[in-house]
């Protein structure tokens, strides 16, 4: 059976980066980016021509960071989707190779992510589960200081990126992929859980912030009603954009709120 027909819009390198600047990105700022390759529309050169875009609507003293997440870098026993046989947990714990920023691909954030990861130049920050990648003059400021015990708190480039006056662009993403939101987590009374992860010197736990984008998706429907969110459409793809630092400190406010601690 010949497969389907391609259906559109086209969308090329240069119309993203046109709809990006319409929609208001600044030349010289900082993005952080949750995007969908899909919805888009067919875009010629796929998710290369995506960061293309991106790059070319941000200029040369802009700076693209993305979240590069490994979440299978976790405990077997409690994967679901799928899950694995118990008797197979103790050979996973032993053999699961540790993470290196350099290697280690991206899981469940999508293409456009996982090819900024591997564009040159990119950095990438150190913790083993909730990382992130990023290009541009400020990549490196970014990144560094990602503490091993702290997922998306004051020590993950997060932080970094609410102090710096960075914004967030969903590019066909829903506000249930808004890392910003984490950060009001540990702002907030929160649960305290135990992590298992792959580590350089065999299998480790370390206590972390319980965090869960239960209720992201309400939450950015609040967000957006009561705050300044520009949007537009980019190519096929709905598409906001606001600061980071509005975000966290409305999301301080709703989660204590409406998803206060058990």
């Amino acid at each position: 059976m010949p497969a389907p027909a391609p259906t559109g819009p086209l969308v090329t390198r240069g119309a993203l980066a046109a709809g990006l600047r319409a929609l208001g990105v600044r030349d010289g700022e900082t993005l952080l980016v949750h995007s969908s390759l899909r919805s888009l529309g067919w875009v010629c050169g796929g998710a290369v021509a995506v960061v293309q875009g991106l790059l070319d609507a941000l200029g040369p003293d802009g700076t693209l960071v993305v979240p590069t997440q490994t979440a299978d870098l976790s405990d077997p026993a409690l994967w679901q989707d799928p899950p694995v046989p118990e008797e197979w947990w103790p050979t996973i714990r032993n053999a699961m190779p540790p993470y290196d920023p350099a290697t280690t691909p991206s899981r469940g954030v999508g293409v456009v992510p996982e090819t900024v990861r591997t564009w040159p130049g990119a950095l990438r920050s150190a913790h083993p589960q909730t990382s992130f990648a990023a290009v541009g003059p400020r990549a490196a400021e970014v990144v560094s200081g990602h503490a091993a015990d702290c997922r998306l708190g004051e020590r993950s480039p997060l932080a970094t990126l609410e102090r710096t006056g960075a914004r967030v662009l969903l590019l066909g993403a829903g506000y249930g992929s808004c890392t910003a939101f984490h950060l009001a987590e540990y702002r907030i009374p929160s649960s305290l859980v135990e992590v298992g992860r792959p580590g350089p010197y065999g299998w480790e736990r370390v206590t972390e912030v319980s965090i869960t984008s239960d209720r992201f998706d309400e939450l950015g429907h609040d967000f957006e009603r009561d705050r300044p969110v520009v949007r537009g459409t980019v190519g096929a793809a709905d598409a906001r954009l606001f600061p980071v630092a509005d975000a966290v400190a409305y999301a301080e406010r709703w989660l204590a709120l409406h998803r206060p601690r058990d």
